[in-house]
């Protein structure tokens, strides 16, 4: 062993939805907190990115949250908001499965130790020398802020769905909600409540979906998130593709004329958004509500990104560097989907640490997915 550094067989980065469920199938695997596994976390308490989540998303809002894998969560308030009850039942869920989550732990750096190890740097917690990586950092720490024309000039407020504040921040103002997602439609309609005005931007035309989303519709969707991870290329998140479930609500805000859609704006002005054709919407507030990107700048020291910018995955192990696995990422990035990726994740784990050099199996965990579930 190194000076300073301690050793374990897997690190798991991350104690959101995937890295609880990685966690839990290592220890139905056999492996012990400490010498067999560590968790690491960079949130100060149990609940992943929900716990960042807006007052006023309450639990019975939620779009599909899937339970974890050997504790169902049951009994929730639909009316206490969902940063609230996911995280009490994260905390729940580390307690009852002994996961010993390290806290928090900021993970800067992930190296080729230069005998078959990785090396984990972190900031808080030392290093780390392990044989196996289970990469679960999600995506809340990299919200993606478009780059517009004039945006540094603009007087009003501009707020991020990642510091989404709720609707009375915005009460009496002109908003102006960019994104067309899921979370955009909820931010829109809520302030739209309080709001003087509201206008939604979009880049492209939303798709509204009615009927169910069965399983053939939901693997379909998740097949074109796989394809660009296959193929090395940023991956899109798999709600991009399936479409807005068309709600009750969305149809009384759709006939209320709330939900009614205009294309990206070209710059803006200190009080307004500007369009190409010069029309012009005055405006106290702008919500960027425009997605996030995947947080894996700490793997940049092992080259595992292909010419397109992405990681080409094989499941869920990377092609260039099989010790390295990544769930919650492209085609598992849906609670369902995260704790697929982490069952075969910690599959395909256990036969490097047996010694098995013959290459893994290249099928993923999604390739049987349902539909997607945030």
């Amino acid at each position: 062993m190194r000076e300073g550094v301690r050793e374990t067989d897997v690190v798991v980065v991350g104690a959101g939805q995937a890295g609880l469920a990685g966690a839990y199938h290592l220890r139905r695997a056999g492996l012990e907190p400490g010498e067999g596994f560590v968790v690491l976390d960079r949130s100060p308490a149990p609940g992943g990115a929900w716990q960042f989540r807006w007052p006023t998303l309450t639990y019975g809002r939620v779009h599909g949250m899937h339970a974890l894998p050997g504790m169902e969560l049951t009994g929730a308030d639909e009316a206490r908001p969902s940063a609230e009850v996911v995280a009490g039942y994260f905390a729940r869920y580390e307690r009852a499965f002994d996961l010993r989550v390290r806290r928090p732990v900021q993970v800067r750096a992930v190296r080729d130790g230069g005998d078959g190890r990785l090396l984990v740097e972190t900031d808080g917690d030392g290093v780390w020398s392990a044989r196996a990586l289970i990469n679960a950092t999600g995506t809340w720490d990299r919200p993606f802020w478009p780059r517009i024309p004039g945006q540094e000039l603009f007087r009003g407020r501009q707020v991020h769905t990642a510091g989404y504040p709720g609707p009375d921040a915005f009460a009496g103002l002109r908003v102006v909600v960019v994104g067309g997602g899921t979370s955009a439609v909820q931010h829109l309609m809520e302030i739209a409540e309080v709001a003087a005005a509201t206008t939604w931007v979009t880049r492209r035309p939303p798709v509204f979906r009615t009927g169910p989303f069965d399983e053939a519709r939901g693997r379909a969707a998740v097949a074109l998130v796989e394809d660009r991870v296959r193929r090395g290329l940023p991956p899109q998140s798999v709600v991009s593709v399936t479409g807005l479930p068309l709600t009750a609500a969305m149809e009384r805000a759709q006939a209320a004329g709330v939900l009614r859609r205009r294309p990206m704006f070209e710059r803006l002005t200190p009080t307004s958004v500007v369009w190409a054709d010069g029309s012009a919407v005055e405006a106290d507030a702008v919500v960027w509500a425009t997605g996030f990107r995947p947080a894996i700048g700490h793997l940049a020291p092992l080259g595992l990104r292909e010419p397109g910018g992405g990681i080409r995955l094989a499941g869920t192990r990377a092609v260039r560097d099989r010790r390295v696995h990544l769930v919650g990422y492209g085609p598992s990035a849906s609670t369902v989907g995260a704790n697929r990726a982490g069952r075969a994740a910690v599959r395909d784990i256990r036969r490097l640490l047996a010694g098995d050099t013959r290459p893994a199996p290249s099928g993923g965990s999604s390739q049987r997915e349902p539909a997607a579930a945030v």
